[in-house]
């Protein structure tokens, strides 16, 4: 009961740092049942905390710094407050859904990427940062939703978040080139005839158009995976996959004329959104 009451305590405080960092997310946390609402708010919230790290912080080793802080606050048993009322509310979440501390942990470790400019090494390295990440956070939220039938559908969340997580980075790609990062595996800049280092600067020419493109395909592919098994989600589930409900739609703004995520960072007007998700939340992933 002491879990319960410190997510209704810190609720607001949770439920607008998700608003304001992952609004994406904020909406289709709405369409969860009210009793588990506030569980995926403080999944989210802290998903946003530690994907911020780097624009908070902007040292890599202070970064890695406050990524072991909350790996220590996860590892803490016992009913202490934090006085940080993410961390105090993601605490509640994992203990009062017995969520598994080495998820939490996989993440951490994944997150450190985040703090330098070294290149990502493949695609199978991208995918594997994608399971650890996005696809880690849907299965949380899939078991705060329902614990036993989530387990079934682990598979379903890898495709899922991989999906999410390639289309995200696609999405904030002008950051990540001003910053100096590249998310965009070598050996797919390779096939495609650049380097990190040229796509960074922005000197890949048609080499970093073909990757970029192989970036949505590669998308696409985790996308249409999913979806085909979508159809068996069961109704309890799906407000943890509802996120996919936009990917589709941003990835097919991405291939319009002019659309490239190179220059600009490609946006989903808010009634799109709203109607998308509203429409999956409905009827789940079945053909129209």
């Amino acid at each position: 009961m002491a879990g319960t009451s410190n997510i209704a305590k810190n609720g607001d405080v949770v439920m607008d740092a998700v608003r304001a960092a992952d609004h994406d997310r904020y909406l289709s946390a709405l369409y969860a049942p009210a009793d588990r609402r506030d569980m995926l708010l403080a999944l989210y919230a802290f998903n946003a905390e530690i994907a911020g790290v780097r624009d908070r912080i902007h040292e890599p080793l202070p970064g890695e710094v406050r990524l072991q802080w909350w790996r220590d606050v996860i590892a803490t048993d016992g009913p202490e407050e934090t006085g940080h009322p993410i961390a105090d509310a993601l605490k509640a979440a994992i203990v009062g859904n017995h969520l598994p501390k080495s998820a939490f942990d996989n993440m951490l470790e994944a997150r450190i990427f985040d703090l330098y400019d070294d290149p990502m090494p493949s695609r199978t390295d991208l995918e594997g940062y994608c399971g650890e990440t996005a696809a880690a956070l849907i299965q949380l939220a899939a078991m705060a939703l329902d614990p036993v039938v989530a387990p079934r559908f682990a598979e379903l969340a890898g495709r899922a978040g991989c999906a999410q997580a390639i289309t995200g980075l696609l999405l904030l790609l002008p950051l990540h080139r001003r910053r100096g990062q590249c998310f965009v595996p070598a050996d797919i800049l390779a096939a495609a005839g650049t380097t990190p280092e040229e796509f960074v600067k922005g000197e890949g020419g048609a080499g970093a158009e073909r990757a970029v493109a192989a970036m949505i395909a590669l998308a696409r592919e985790h996308l249409s995976a999913f979806e085909k098994g979508a159809p068996a989600l069961p109704v309890a589930l799906r407000p943890a996959f509802l996120p996919l409900a936009l990917t589709r739609a941003y990835l097919d703004k991405m291939e319009k004329a002019g659309g490239s995520p190179l220059g600009s960072t490609t946006t989903l007007s808010t009634l799109r959104r709203h109607w998308l998700l509203l429409r999956h939340a409905m009827r789940g992933w079945t053909p129209l």
